[in-house]
C-alpha cells in the first residue's frame, strides 16, 4: 500500500485556520448576542447557553476540523476537494441535533444559523490552503 502525500504548507494552513476558528467563535458570538437582544431566548432543554458558550464551541470544533484538514493534506489525493465535501456533510449533521433539541422554533433556527455562519468563515479559509 502506498501512501500518497501532497505538500501544502503546513504553517500557512495552521495559522489561517487557526485565525477562522477565531473569527468564526467571535461571528457565533455575536448572532448569539444579536438573537437574544432580538428577543430569541438561548434556554436549550432548561439550561441557558452564555454567547461565549457559542464561541468555545465553535472554536473546538472549527480546530477538529483544521486538524482533519492537516491529515487530509498529507494524506489524501484531493485534499481541498475531499475536506469540503466531509465539513459540508459534517455541517449539515451538526444541524440535527439543532433540529431535535427542547426549545423554541426560534432558538432552533437561531441555532442552525450559528453553525453555518461559523462553517461559512471556517471551510473556505482552511480549503484555500490545501491543494486541489
Amino acid at each position: 500500500m502506498s501512501v500518497i502525500t501532497t505538500t501544502a504548507p503546513a504553517k500557512p494552513l495552521i495559522i489561517g485556520g487557526l485565525t477562522a476558528a477565531m473569527v468564526a467563535g467571535a461571528a457565533t458570538a455575536a448572532v448569539a448576542t444579536a438573537g437574544e437582544f432580538a428577543g430569541i431566548s438561548l434556554v436549550v432543554g432548561g439550561a441557558p447557553i452564555p454567547a461565549s458558550g457559542f464561541a468555545m464551541l465553535t472554536v473546538i470544533f472549527s480546530v477538529a476540523g483544521l486538524v482533519l484538514a492537516v491529515g487530509l493534506a498529507r494524506w489524501a489525493r484531493r485534499p481541498r476537494t475531499t475536506f469540503v465535501r466531509a465539513t459540508l456533510a459534517l455541517t449539515a449533521l451538526s444541524l440535527v441535533p439543532d433540529a431535535l433539541v427542547g426549545a423554541s422554533v426560534a432558538t432552533k433556527v437561531l441555532l442552525m444559523v450559528t453553525h453555518v455562519v461559523a462553517a461559512s468563515i471556517v471551510i473556505p479559509a482552511i480549503a484555500r490552503r490545501l491543494s486541489a
